[in-house]
């Protein structure tokens, strides 16, 4: 079994391993580690900048064509640079140069503050523990072939349930790294749990429709402490085709962030 979800094959390319591969295709990737590996050619980027403004809090990803599981060139700039604010742009594209993802990721330098006494917080909804939570994911594909929500991560459903419609929560850790050798940053594991949401909180039978998500925005206050973050979700849907999934991110010490996907849904036949 591969023990990362890419393999970097020099000049900015990388190979996808099976860890990667999504529910829609068995030659597709899931967005998940896709949005990782973003991460990952942001925060390269951002570091070697020097500046302040160095880790990301907001990451927006457009899923413009399947990502195959093939090799992948990923290219990383900045293309707002600053001390207190940065964005950075990668894009992904085939070995044809097809252009098949492009991501903004802002960063915002980050200064310890003596806030005022008194200040007004939100009083934010607990959610449960994942010691009760379920691990069990039917979803393979045939021939016994790796995929990234069944051997990439590990998880643990506390409300709802990953095969049944309706809102969930999941608690969702990586197995693997993203790189081998390379321990993930806070911000990889946000965003590569994120995009579960509208999967665990699906609203129709796969049998009856599809509902794939052209992008993936992820906002963080702060990043997470320790291995696992829960994503809280919900689906929203009109009769014209189209949705929205939403999610509260949180890990085991609260509420961390929030992530949108619009959906496109699709009858099935």
């Amino acid at each position: 079994m591969a023990d990362s979800l890419f393999v970097p094959l020099g000049d900015g390319r990388y190979q996808p391993t099976g860890l990667s591969r999504g529910p829609w295709s068995p030659n597709a990737l899931h967005g998940g580690p896709t949005a990782a590996l973003v991460a990952h050619a942001a925060e390269t980027v951002l570091v070697d900048s020097g500046a302040d403004a160095h880790l990301p809090v907001r990451l927006t990803l457009d899923l413009e064509r399947a990502v195959p599981l093939a090799p992948l060139s990923v290219h990383a700039e900045i293309v707002r640079p600053g001390r207190k604010v940065q964005v950075a742009e990668v894009v992904i594209a085939d070995d044809e140069g097809r252009r098949l993802a492009r991501a903004s990721i802002l960063a915002i330098r980050r200064r310890e503050m003596t806030l005022p006494d008194g200040l007004i917080r939100p009083v934010e909804p607990q959610i449960a523990d994942r010691s009760v939570g379920q691990s069990s994911l039917d979803w393979d594909f045939p021939d016994d072939q790796l995929v990234f929500h069944a051997d990439g991560t590990e998880h643990r459903v506390v409300k709802g349930s990953f095969s049944e419609p309706g809102p969930a929560t999941d608690w969702i850790r990586l197995r693997v790294p993203v790189l081998p050798g390379v321990e993930p940053t806070g911000f990889q594991r946000v965003v590569a749990a994120a995009d579960f949401l509208n999967g665990i909180s699906s609203v129709v039978d796969l049998s009856e429709a599809t509902f794939i998500n052209p992008d993936l925005t992820v906002t963080v206050h702060r990043l997470p402490v320790g291995e696992w973050v829960a994503v809280d979700a919900v689906t929203r849907f009109t009769d014209e085709g189209i949705g929205t999934a939403e999610a509260d991110l949180y890990d085991e010490r609260g509420r961390l962030g929030r992530a949108v996907q619009t959906l496109l849904f699709e009858p099935v036949g």
